[in-house]
C-alpha cells in the first residue's frame, strides 16, 4: 500500500480536520450544551436584575419575567440624580482604591524578598501566607470588630481598608511569588553590573516584568474591596459612610415596596464592578496562567 494511501486511512480514522491546517479539533457538542448552560445561569439573574429596573411594579406583578412594555427610565434616573446612590459611590471607590494600592505594594514587597533572597524562614514565611487562605473573614469578624473597636476606628474608612488590605494580601502575595521567582538570576546580576541598587532593579526590571500578576492581583483585590459587605456592615454605623453593599441593603429596607427601584439601585450598583471585571477579564486570566507556569 503507497504512503499515500496510509496517509488517508490515518486521516479517516483520527477525524477530519478543521480546514485552518492547525490539527485543532471541534470539541464535544456535550462540552458546548453545559457551557451555554452554565453561562445562562450565571447571566441570566444580572440580566433580570438590569431589566427589571426598566419596568414598573405592576408589570413585576403581573409578570415577572416579562420585558418591558413599556419601558420606563425614570426609576435609573431617580437614583442618579439622588445624593446618598453618589455618597455611597465615592465611598466605595475610595475604599476599592485604597485597598487596591496598599495590597499591591505590601504585597510586591513581600513577594519579592520571599522570591528573591535566600534565607532562614523564608518558607515559613510563605507558608503563613499560604495559610491566610484558609482563613476567611466570617471567620475572625468578632475578634477583627473587637479590636478594630479598640482602635478607634470604627464608623471610619480607614477600619474597613486596613483589614480589607489584610485579607488581601495572602491571595495576591501567593500569585506574585511566581512571577518573581520567574526573573533570570542572570538578569539581576547585569543590572548590578551595570551599576543599579536593589531599589533601582526592583523599579526598574521586576515592576515591569511582572506587570501581569500587578495587575491581576490589583484587579481581584478592587473586586473584593467593592463588592465587600460584612465588614462594613459590622463597621459603618453612619449613613453617610455607607459603601454601595450597605447602601443597597438601606434602600431595598427603605423601598421595600418599590420592587422596581430596588432593582435599578441594584443593577447601578454592580455595573462597575462588572464592566471593570469584563475590561481586563484577559489580563486575568493572562495573569493567573503565568502564576500557574510559574
Amino acid at each position: 500500500m503507497s504512503q499515500v494511501a496510509l496517509t488517508a486511512r490515518a486521516t479517516t480514522r483520527q477525524g477530519r480536520r478543521p480546514s485552518g491546517g492547525t490539527g485543532a479539533t471541534w470539541g464535544s457538542p456535550v462540552t458546548y450544551l453545559i457551557a451555554t448552560v452554565l453561562i445562562a445561569v450565571c447571566i441570566a439573574p444580572v440580566l433580570y436584575i438590569i431589566v427589571g429596573g426598566f419596568r414598573t411594579n405592576s408589570q413585576i406583578t403581573v409578570d415577572p419575567s416579562g420585558w418591558p412594555n413599556p419601558w420606563v427610565f425614570t426609576n435609573y434616573t431617580d437614583v442618579l440624580t439622588s445624593g446618598p446612590f453618589w455618597q455611597q459611590f465615592g465611598n466605595s471607590t475610595i475604599s476599592a482604591v485604597s485597598t487596591t494600592v496598599g495590597t499591591v505594594a505590601l504585597a510586591l514587597m513581600a513577594s519579592f524578598v520571599i522570591a528573591r533572597y535566600d534565607f532562614k524562614g523564608r518558607n515559613a514565611m510563605y507558608a503563613l501566607f499560604a495559610a491566610g487562605l484558609m482563613f476567611p473573614l466570617t471567620v475572625a469578624i468578632t475578634p477583627l470588630y473587637l479590636l478594630i473597636r479598640n482602635l478607634g476606628l470604627t464608623n471610619n474608612l480607614i477600619g474597613i481598608i486596613l483589614p480589607q488590605i489584610a485579607f488581601s494580601l495572602p491571595t495576591t502575595v501567593i500569585i506574585l511569588v511566581p512571577f518573581l521567582a520567574a526573573i533570570p538570576k542572570e538578569l539581576e546580576e547585569a543590572a548590578f553590573i551595570d551599576g543599579a541598587s536593589r531599589l533601582g532593579f526592583f523599579f526598574r526590571m521586576v515592576l515591569p516584568l511582572s506587570l501581569p500578576g500587578v495587575i491581576t492581583t490589583g484587579i481581584l483585590a478592587f473586586i473584593g474591596a467593592w463588592n465587600g459587605y460584612m465588614l462594613p456592615l459590622f463597621i459603618l454605623n453612619s449613613s453617610e459612610l455607607y459603601t454601595l453593599p450597605l447602601g443597597v441593603q438601606a434602600f431595598s429596607s427603605e423601598h421595600s415596596v418599590n420592587t422596581a427601584a430596588v432593582l435599578a439601585f441594584t443593577s447601578l450598583s454592580m455595573i462597575p464592578a462588572l464592566l471593570f471585571f469584563s475590561i481586563f477579564e484577559r489580563r486575568i486570566v493572562g495573569g493567573l496562567t503565568g502564576a500557574v507556569k510559574g
